[in-house]
Formats: C-alpha cells, sequence, structure tokens
C-alpha cells in the first residue's frame, strides 16, 4: 500500500469516526407546557412552540428572519383581481398516519378554521376567504371576498396549519401532521418526545429525535442548564444569569426578537376601564424601564403602541403613556376616582408577567390604584382571563406575528370596541400598494396607543442558552417556534 493509500484510508476512517461521533437527539426546555396539541384549536403560543414546522405544516411558513415561504404550497397564481389564489400543493405529501395529503385535506382544514363553531383563536385570519374550491389533488383554488395584502402571511401562522379530517377527533392529545418530526409521547408535566420523519416529503432533519421539558421555575431552569441536563433553554426565564452562562465556555447565549408585545392588559368593557381616563391614569403610572430592569433585567425593548419596534412600520408613541404619576392621579381625579380603586391583577406563569405583575403593583400603588394579584396557571389564564374575560388586568406578551388585527375584534379578551379602529383594519386588509399600507398601519398604532386600549410595555426578547456544539437553532421569534428541522450538533 502507497504512503498516498495509507493516508486517504486514515482519513476517510477519521472522518468516518467524526461523522458517528455527531450527536443526533437533543433535550430543549420551554418554560410553559402546552394545554394541548391542536395549534388550531387553541391561543396557548407553547403550542407552536413545540409543534409549528416540526409536526405540523401550513401552505406557506415563516423563516428565521420572518420571511414566508412555500410550505406544503410548492407555488401559487394570483388572479388580477387579487381574488383568487390557486395553489399547487407540494408532491408526495404523507401523514405521519401514512395517509396521503392532498387538495380535499387543505379544503377541510381552512374550512373547519373559518367554520361558525370554530375554535381557532384567530378566526380574523380566515375571515375574508369566500370559497374553497379542489380542481385536483395537488391543485386548490381559494376565493376571498376582498383582497387581502396579507393573506399569504394569514397562512403561515401555526393557526392555519393542514390537519387530516381521519386524525381529528384526537388531534389535542395525538397530534398527527405532516412535519419532520412525527409525535411519539407527551408526559404531561414534564415532557413532549418527537422522532424524526423517516417520510417526510422535504429536506431530511439532522436530528433522529427531540425532547422537549418544561421547567417554569426560574431556579430549576438555571440549575437544568448549568448542569447540562439540557442541551437548550429557549425563552430562559433567568435574564439575570445570563451573564454567567455567556462567560461560561460550555454554553453559547443567544438574544434574539420576538413578536411578542408584552402588555397590562385591561378589560375595556369592566367599570372603570370602560373610562378612557382611567385607563390613561394606568398607563402613566407605569414606569416601563422599570419594568424592563427589574422584571427583565434590562432585556426588553420599551414600546407604546401594539407593534414590533423591528418592523419598519413601526411608529413610537412612547411619549403618549411616559412615566407620570402626578398626572395619573390628577386623571383619575376627574374621572371620579380621587381616592383610587381596587381591580384584579390576574398573571400567567412566565417570568415578565409574574415579576412585572409585582412591580406594576406597586407603581399603581403610587396613584391609588390597589391591584390584588392572582397568579394563574396557563390553563386557569386561558379559562378565566381569555375565555370568561373574568379579570380586570392582566400581563401576557402577545406573541402573534404582526397581530394588531385583534383590536378589530370586539370579542377579543381585552374587549375593545371601536369603529374607526375596525373601519381602518378592514381598510388595511383589501388593500396592497406598500405606501398605503404603512399609512394604515400608522394610523392603526395611534389610534390603540392614543385611546389607551392597554398599557403598552416592552417588546419581548428571547434568551436562548444553548450548549455550545448546537447549531440553527432561531436567534428571533418572528413566529412563537422551536423550529427544529435546521438543528445540528458539530462533529
Amino acid at each position: 500500500m502507497t504512503h498516498f493509500t495509507k493516508l486517504l484510508s486514515a482519513s476517510v476512517l477519521a472522518l468516518t469516526a467524526g461523522m458517528a461521533s455527531a450527536q443526533t437527539d437533543i433535550t430543549v426546555a420551554i418554560q410553559l407546557e402546552p394545554p394541548n396539541l391542536d395549534p388550531t384549536g387553541g391561543a396557548a403560543q407553547a403550542i407552536d412552540s413545540v409543534l409549528y414546522s416540526n409536526v405540523f405544516e401550513g401552505l406557506t411558513r415563516f423563516m428565521a428572519d420572518g420571511s414566508v415561504v412555500p410550505g406544503l404550497a410548492a407555488s401559487w397564481d394570483i388572479s388580477e383581481d387579487g381574488l383568487t389564489y390557486t395553489f399547487t400543493l407540494q408532491s408526495g405529501v404523507m401523514f405521519h398516519d401514512g395517509t396521503t395529503m392532498d387538495a380535499e385535506d387543505v379544503k377541510f382544514s381552512l374550512d373547519r378554521a373559518r367554520a361558525e363553531d370554530s375554535t381557532n383563536a384567530q378566526k380574523g385570519l380566515f375571515a375574508d376567504i369566500a370559497d374553497v374550491t379542489v380542481i385536483d389533488p395537488a391543485t386548490i383554488a381559494v376565493t376571498l371576498a376582498q383582497p387581502n395584502g396579507s393573506f399569504l402571511f394569514n397562512m403561515a401562522w401555526g393557526d392555519a396549519v393542514i390537519v387530516a379530517p381521519e386524525s381529528i377527533e384526537t388531534i389535542a392529545s395525538n397530534p398527527i401532521g405532516t412535519g419532520a418530526f412525527t409525535f411519539t409521547d407527551w408526559v404531561q408535566g414534564d415532557r413532549l418526545e418527537l422522532t424524526r420523519n423517516d417520510a417526510y416529503w422535504g429536506d431530511a432533519p439532522a436530528l433522529e429525535s427531540a425532547t422537549f421539558r418544561f421547567i417554569s421555575d426560574p431556579t430549576a431552569a438555571f440549575a437544568a442548564v448549568m448542569a447540562e441536563d439540557v442541551d437548550a433553554f429557549v425563552g430562559f426565564p433567568a435574564p439575570e444569569n445570563l451573564p454567567q452562562f455567556e462567560a461560561d465556555p460550555r454554553f453559547q447565549v443567544l438574544v434574539g426578537n420576538t413578536e411578542g408585545e408584552t402588555i397590562l392588559s385591561m378589560n375595556n368593557q369592566m367599570p372603570p376601564f370602560d373610562n378612557v381616563l382611567v385607563r390613561q391614569a394606568v398607563s402613566l403610572a407605569i414606569d416601563r424601564q422599570a419594568i424592563i430592569d427589574g422584571a427583565m433585567f434590562g432585556y426588553g425593548t420599551p414600546i407604546g403602541t401594539h407593534f414590533a419596534p423591528h418592523n419598519p412600520d413601526y411608529v413610537d408613541l412612547i411619549e403618549n403613556s411616559s412615566h407620570n404619576p402626578d398626572r395619573a392621579r390628577e386623571l383619575l381625579a376627574e374621572a371620579g376616582f380621587a381616592d383610587g380603586f381596587t381591580t384584579t391583577l390576574k398573571l400567567p406563569p412566565p417570568s415578565y408577567a409574574r415579576r412585572g405583575g409585582e412591580i406594576i403593583a406597586a407603581q399603581l400603588r403610587e396613584v391609588g390604584i390597589t391591584a390584588e394579584i392572582s397568579n394563574l396557571e396557563w390553563a386557569q389564564w386561558l379559562e378565566d382571563v381569555f375565555k370568561a374575560k373574568d379579570f380586570g388586568m392582566s400581563i401576557v406578551s402577545h406573541t402573534e406575528p404582526m397581530d394588531i388585527g385583534i383590536y378589530a375584534n370586539p370579542d377579543y379578551y381585552f374587549q375593545y370596541d371601536n369603529i374607526v379602529f375596525q373601519a381602518v383594519m378592514e381598510k388595511l386588509n383589501t388593500t396592497t400598494d406598500p405606501d398605503m399600507r404603512s399609512e394604515l398601519m400608522a394610523a392603526a398604532q395611534t389610534l390603540i396607543s392614543e385611546d389607551y386600549v392597554n398599557g403598552y410595555l416592552f417588546q419581548l426578547a428571547v434568551p436562548t442558552v444553548a450548549k455550545a456544539g448546537l447549531n440553527g437553532l432561531w436567534l428571533d421569534q418572528p413566529t412563537a417556534a422551536v423550529d427544529l428541522t435546521g438543528v445540528s450538533w458539530s462533529e
């Protein structure tokens, strides 16, 4: 054997050994556990965190940079009047139960989402759909009642994923999608397990298996990462510990943007929050920066309206509700509450809510408002606050992308009903001209800021702590997702 051949053989052996040693499983921790596993039937972002793109896919999908690209739709044609979208579906797509995904499944999914009895948390995404027609198994036409410049964007949401009628009865506990991973097991209160889908129609993921662990307590989160019990913690809930991880060569720390407008929501139909003077007083009593510093250790971007600051159409309206406790007291007196009032502050589990709630309650006390704190588990918050609307105030981060349209829905949990705002949003939905859309988005942001619908706090940052050899995790979260399809380990 020549010297060159020996060297070549040694190189091949070394390469093979290196390939064999690359890890193919991952354990990812997140703070919130999904209340169920149907992204088309519930509002909890934790459902998308685990299942978006991994298990379920839509006609289009979000990439890590927020761009919208083809998903289960390989391509589409839009009619000249902007009303009909004809989608050509990807070929060879199978659901995880072995059944074929075709145009009938798309029609079923869209019709189910927009039905009168639909429990979809974002029915507004489908409001403009007038008709869904199957042309052939690989082609479907969606006709809108009016042009909608956001339609392809809307179809990328987790609420718009394609599901199969055969599995719909058990989707909440046994999700069957078309994604790169199949659902394997869910041990409630502990973990959820996924396995690589070897029959996946697209590019095969590098990971063979993935475990999501649910760790809500910040102290336990720190201990799990430090002990290397988890490979990554997305949305790490103890930002005060991030410098410690940044200084440790075993870890990498990623701090990105989310679409999460964190708000002090007010029940606009419940006295005294049906009075704009009271809502303004609450907004002026709040010191945003103190909340960002105290609850988030400086991680977060102040906002003055319900819109992401990294969006080119964001309008800086922070001055409308800059911290001014003296003016807050004057407004309360003007509204007939010179002695203040007592209300509820119902908080879900995330750190921003629990820690932020304590700070906000103290700030409100300074102007005479007593906020009685109730700490709720996530399922209880969804039931009491989101569904039953039984609350005075709450704190939550709205992580859906560009979701200012929720303010046009009077039945949404904070119950804002303004026909002027609704008209602006209706005009926006039918407008495709980019300059006009920007003007309308500015008008919408200004209306809700000046109407003090909610207390606008900050845009949620998403800190991720991961082991040093892990690649492909999203830095930013253009939608609430821990997309594992492009994640791999260094060899």
